[in-house]
């Protein structure tokens, strides 16, 4: 049997999903990804891990189906870039509440963003709230992939905290699940290592955030040092995220919020 929505036929949604059936909706981006990686590279990973895991969570006796993918996203800090396609906030926030006003007319209630482009995190999250108020709907927003920047050991560049974006992991990841596009001849390491000096401003987990366009740290566009991916670095990446992606859906389809009246305004 199908679990992927767009396969059913209309009335079906009404006679297959229920209450506390889990839609996840995978979300990425298509930006500029330096030299050496495709445009598709966060949509390709949000695609591939909601792939993953839907079964795996069927399997596990969670009612889980499978949205399309949203492939454009908020790349604005790509948007000086050939070739990146973006939205706005609004824009995108918008497309949002509409995709949660169609879910609403279906039994389900629970919504996973899948995401794999950090540049929509912060929107994603408003989003969230946005369609619980306006909806009723329980709405989730968990990382397509668990990436992270390399340590410097067992083979792994040292991106000193600061790999976020072609770096190490997400060309690993790629060249995981489609080597075809990985451009290994065209690897350049661009690293702010200014950064590293803060102790509260950065990426990766820092407290203090800050504005910023790829192409502030260089031509390039790229924060990381994609020298030393592999595939099988990139795929047991991967399978741990799936295993850690599980963990959280087997939590959302446990976890519950009193069911809300939708307000008439909206």
């Amino acid at each position: 049997m199908t679990r992927k929505f767009a396969e059913l036929t209309g009335p079906e949604t009404l006679e297959m999903l229920e209450a506390d059936s889990v839609l996840v909706l995978p979300i990425g981006a298509i930006e500029h990804h330096g030299p050496h990686l495709p445009l598709v590279t966060d949509a390709l990973m949000a695609e591939a891990a909601a792939e993953a895991l839907v079964p795996r969570a069927v399997d596990a006796g969670i009612d889980a189906w499978q949205l399309p993918t949203m492939s454009v996203g908020k790349s604005d800090e790509h948007s000086w870039a050939s070739g990146t396609l973006w939205l706005t906030a609004s824009t995108l926030m918008e497309t949002l509440v509409d995709l949660g006003r169609s879910v609403a007319t279906t039994p389900a209630r629970k919504l996973v963003f899948l995401n794999g482009h950090g540049g929509n995190v912060a929107l994603l999250q408003v989003a969230n709230r946005e369609l619980r108020r306006r909806f009723g709907l329980q709405t989730f927003t968990m990382p397509a992939l668990r990436v992270r920047a390399a340590s410097g050991v067992e083979g792994e560049p040292e991106e000193h905290g600061l790999g976020i974006h072609g770096g190490y992991s997400e060309t690993s990841i790629v060249m995981h699940l489609r080597p075809d596009l990985v451009h290994e001849d065209r690897f350049v390491t661009v690293l702010p290592l200014e950064l590293a000096a803060y102790e509260h401003i950065g990426f990766n987990g820092k407290a203090v955030t800050f504005g910023w366009l790829s192409d502030d740290f260089g031509p390039h566009g790229i924060v990381g040092d994609p020298t030393g991916a592999s595939a099988k670095a990139g795929k047991q990446m991967f399978e741990e995220s799936i295993d850690a992606g599980l963990e959280a859906l087997q939590e959302i389809d446990r976890f519950s919020l009193p069911p809300r009246a939708v307000p008439a305004a909206d």
